[in-house]
């Protein structure tokens, strides 16, 4: 068995960045920015008033100086001409400020008679004006690479960006495997189950950024799993579910070999998720996961996760674990690293009583997954542990 941090290091080793591709910027949300791009354009494009009032001189702009309203500004159509000397023009929240203006008193502070303003509240220091190029400027750069957010997006159409280079989304095919199992909505026979860990896994890769083909459930013979494998190819990634172990009904490792495997581990110093191999099928990397659902999911979030954000181009790096006080005790930890369903409250956290790992209806309940080095030693409540946020 190897240890958990030599296991990822071999499973990232397994996968490199993929190509970028250019997307309309409408769909480029949840995208990764593969390159840096740069704004075609100042924001604003001109002064802009940032009030609704009246544009004036600031030299002009004292306590009941009266001013002569010679035109009028709103947001699409500026005033096409000079303010001049004791003269304003009426102004609207995002119209440009006309030539020789540099002030906007708010309509508030100003009493107007016909064509008259005057200022009758102290109209303070604030210009009230947004300055051409005062959010961002031509050339200005959103870095990459990052994630698109909503945020992101809005930034980049204001920047003028109509097509978006960002990352291929990583192909991840997912089979599930073992006679056991059939299709949610199935009718199972008196030995079966129903496959969860499929769903479950691409419900995960998705939201990490993959494109994730279901394959159909393989059954536990050579001709199933070797057709299972060919409906694979094409992806980055298979992952296969259950069959990965020792047993006489475990072939998947056997039949990957004869497809050209070449396998980089088997077996990982972890709890839950032990029999864990992986390797290379052509030009496809591959993970075998363990059949329990708990072990599957874990596996994914420690493992496959990384694996897609650095085919993004994301740093692949485990984000920092995280401490927080037990609320109750701790056994003595065994020889495997152990990631323990655990819940984080503003009390500090507990584990959660049973850690089998076929109770999906505990990690379901958790939020994190506290983790404990091998042989660590018996812990009292109050003891500051560390945890990953799941």
């Amino acid at each position: 068995m190897i240890s958990v941090s030599d296991a990822r290091a071999a499973l990232l080793a397994l996968v490199d960045p993929l190509a970028s591709e250019t997307v309309p910027l409408a769909q480029s949300a949840g995208r990764v920015l593969a390159d840096p791009v740069s704004a075609r354009r100042d924001q604003p494009p001109f002064s802009a008033s940032a009030m609704d009032g009246y544009a004036v001189n600031a030299t002009e702009v004292e306590l009941h100086a009266m001013f002569k309203v010679i035109g009028e500004a709103a947001a699409g159509h500026g005033f096409d001409g000079k303010v001049g000397a004791g003269q304003a023009v009426r102004i609207f929240t995002g119209a440009p400020v006309p030539e020789g203006a540099d002030f906007v008193v708010i309509q508030e502070d100003v009493d107007r008679k016909g064509n008259l303003i005057t200022i009758l509240d102290e109209p303070g220091a604030n210009s009230n004006i947004r300055p051409k190029g005062g959010d961002f400027a031509i050339g200005d750069t959103v870095s990459a690479p990052r994630t698109l957010t909503p945020a992101d997006v809005a930034l980049l159409a204001s920047m003028n960006i109509a097509q978006v280079p960002v990352a291929r989304r990583p192909v991840v095919a997912v089979m599930s495997t073992g006679d056991e199992l059939v299709m949610p909505g199935e009718t199972p026979g008196p030995d079966q189950i129903i496959a969860s860990n499929s769903f479950g896994l691409k419900a995960m890769c998705e939201a990490a950024g993959a494109e994730v083909r279901m394959l159909p459930i393989a059954q536990d013979t050579v001709q199933s799993l070797t057709t299972a494998f060919e409906l694979a190819k094409g992806a980055d990634l298979v992952v296969t579910i259950g069959g990965a172990s020792v047993g006489d009904h475990d072939l998947v490792g056997d039949v990957a070999v004869s497809l050209g495997m070449e396998r980089s581990f088997y077996k990982v110093a972890m709890r839950p998720g032990k029999p864990l191999m992986a390797g290379r099928m052509g030009d496809m990397a591959m993970v075998g996961l363990p059949g329990n659902p708990v072990s599957s999911m874990v596996c994914g979030q420690i493992f496959l996760l990384p694996m897609i954000r650095k085919m993004l181009g994301l740093s692949a790096e485990q984000p920092p674990l995280q401490s927080a006080r037990l609320i109750a005790p701790l056994a003595k930890n065994g020889p495997r690293e152990h990631y323990m369903r655990a819940q984080v409250t503003a009390d500090g956290i507990r584990a959660f009583e049973s850690q089998d790992s076929s109770l999906l209806t505990v990690l379901a309940d958790a939020n994190a997954l506290l983790v404990r080095p091998p042989h660590d030693d018996a812990l009292e409540a109050g003891a500051l542990v560390q945890f990953l946020p799941i």
